[in-house]
């Protein structure tokens, strides 16, 4: 089921604290179709807290007045919100490493009909689902790896094949958390142009405390530190010297060139 909202993501005033302890407060964030974003902070400042949020595996737990909206509804069913929205992250690449090892990249893709970890053959599978997942495999350029096992595959061929698994419902947008963890310069530098290319079809929304993961794309970032959204905006205002400096707690020199950011120096 798809909604009309042209909002991906409206929170305003959420709290979230486990047991006593909290975790994220005061998060105010709206995320509209179309733009693609990066949530830029810190390990351990609340990036992996606020996407268990907008997944809905993680609720607001306050006496405040809070608003939490996902495409405009307030609740979601996880396996509707999967169609809508694919959510790439490590804890998933890890589990279908693990778990995994014995399925095609043709596989993967296909099990993302069904939200299961393989293909089973009970579940029953639509000619245009295989012809889908077969356009899939060519949009993410892994086509020729359509039969490689997971046990054989590259970080960056398994990447791909996760989002795949996603992308065959044609969602909205991505959360894509820290996507270039574990791959070497080139397989860094292929990956970012394969999201260059998810985001004509998706918002993106790349979650990271990695500056040269945020390609040209990328219209607005937030920046998370000490539990809560410190500033968010249009790219161009809120990536600074000065602001990254403040969440990372240390000196540093940013530079941009060409739409690209870099950091040239750290004190």
């Amino acid at each position: 089921m798809k909604n009309s909202s042209d909002t991906i993501i409206n929170f305003e005033n959420i709290y979230v604290s486990y047991d006593v302890k909290p975790i994220l407060e005061n998060i105010n964030l709206k995320i509209k179709e179309k733009e693609h974003w990066a949530i830029l902070g810190s390990n351990g400042s609340g990036k992996s807290t606020l996407i268990k949020l907008i997944s809905n595996d993680l609720y607001p737990n306050t006496k405040y007045h809070f608003k939490k909206e996902i495409f405009g509804k307030t609740r979601w069913s996880i396996f509707d919100l999967k169609k809508n929205l694919g959510i790439i992250t490590n804890d998933l690449h890890n589990y279908f490493e693990k778990q995994g090892s014995f399925l095609t990249a043709y596989e993967v893709i296909l099990s993302g009909y069904f939200s299961s970890i393989g293909v089973f053959k009970h579940q029953d599978f639509k000619q245009e689902q295989h012809a889908k997942a077969l356009e899939v495999l060519e949009f993410l350029e892994i086509l020729d790896i359509k039969d490689k096992r997971v046990g054989h595959m590259s970080t960056g061929q398994l990447r791909r094949c996760i989002i795949g698994r996603a992308l065959v419902h044609n969602p909205k947008a991505f959360i894509l958390d820290e996507p270039t963890v574990g791959l070497d310069i080139k397989a860094q530098r292929s990956f970012i142009k394969v999201i260059q290319k998810l985001s004509q079809k998706a918002s993106i929304i790349l979650v990271t405390h990695h500056i040269e993961e945020i390609f040209p794309e990328v219209s607005h970032v937030a920046l998370v530190y000490n539990k809560t959204i410190f500033k968010q905006g249009r790219k161009e205002k809120i990536l600074s010297s000065k602001n990254l400096s403040e969440i990372f707690e240390i000196d540093i020199n940013l530079e941009e060139e060409n739409e690209k950011y870099y950091i040239k120096s750290i004190i």
